[in-house]
């Protein structure tokens, strides 16, 4: 006899948690060829406002893990994700030999992000010359609750923008990219078994446009990542919304996600705090 496959529910991620929205909504999900591929959830300001809170939670928590440690747990998602190798290049769909690839860049990226956790501060900071019996240092501190509007790239382009927001010591909320939410999800299930706390990372899906304004709007995140936006008229709304408390905002771009990532993505949610101190004491 043939049986039914049991397909999967593809749920928000928040807290370490996989809640439906709290809508109820969901939304269809298709192939580049038009085929019904999943549901996925659909989130809601309210699911954004729960997403919030929990990254705010965890924010001192995982700023203040030293960075090694969080090196090591960037280095075990890569683990993990490469251990569902093939599962991921399912959900990219497209040419199997292309879909790999794709998965291993992410990896890769992983693994150089994870590297720079214990470098970043040696490499940013600095000891700056003063005229008297003073040191006077300057150290990168983690900005805080950073949310991200991800790229179309369903993969690599999420891994290349959660990996330096969380790396340094942020926590984020991020929106996956609308029309191929799928592997946003599956990387979800990912950091849950990889020692992540809860809520460093939250992942919703829906309708960009619903949930970028309220997030840019929001008084309790302090940075805005807008590259996967790619309507002008969101992105400027999103700005605007932003300037209420001063956010940080990486304004969109479309980038090549296979290129080397540099550092601006790091040092982008960073904050420099200056210290004096007396010599001799």
């Amino acid at each position: 006899m043939s049986r039914l496959s049991v397909r999967k529910t593809y749920k928000l991620y928040i807290g370490g948690a996989f809640p439906r929205s709290e809508s109820g909504r969901s939304y269809p999900v298709t192939s580049a060829k038009g085929d019904f591929l999943a549901n996925a959830s659909q989130a809601s300001r309210k699911d954004a406002r729960d997403a919030v809170v929990a990254a705010r939670k965890a924010f001192p928590g995982w700023s203040g893990a030293t960075a090694y440690n969080r090196g090591q747990i960037l280095y075990r998602v890569a683990e993990m994700l490469e251990g569902r190798r093939g599962q991921f290049a399912d959900e990219l769909g497209g040419a199997r030999k292309a879909a790999l690839e794709a998965v291993d860049a992410a990896v890769d990226r992983l693994v150089w992000y994870a590297g720079w956790s214990d470098k970043i501060a040696a490499v940013h900071g600095t000891a700056n010359p003063v005229a008297g019996p003073y040191f006077n240092l300057s150290s990168p501190e983690p900005t805080g609750v950073v949310a991200v509007v991800a790229p179309a790239d369903p993969l690599l382009g999420l891994v290349s923008v959660v990996a330096p927001a969380i790396v340094t010591g942020n926590t984020c909320v991020v929106v996956a990219s609308e029309p191929s939410p799928l592997p946003a999800i599956t990387f979800a299930e990912v950091l849950a078994t990889s020692d992540l706390p809860g809520g460093v990372v939250n992942v919703l899906t829906g309708r960009q446009a619903e949930l970028a304004p309220w997030l840019a709007g929001h008084m309790d995140v302090n940075a805005l990542d807008l590259t996967g936006v790619e309507d002008a008229d969101l992105a400027l709304r999103c700005e605007q919304a932003a300037a209420e408390n001063l956010k940080r905002v990486l304004r969109p771009s479309a980038g090549d996600w296979t290129a080397d990532p540099g550092l601006r993505r790091m040092t982008a949610f960073l904050e420099t705090k200056t210290v004096w101190h007396p010599t001799g004491v």
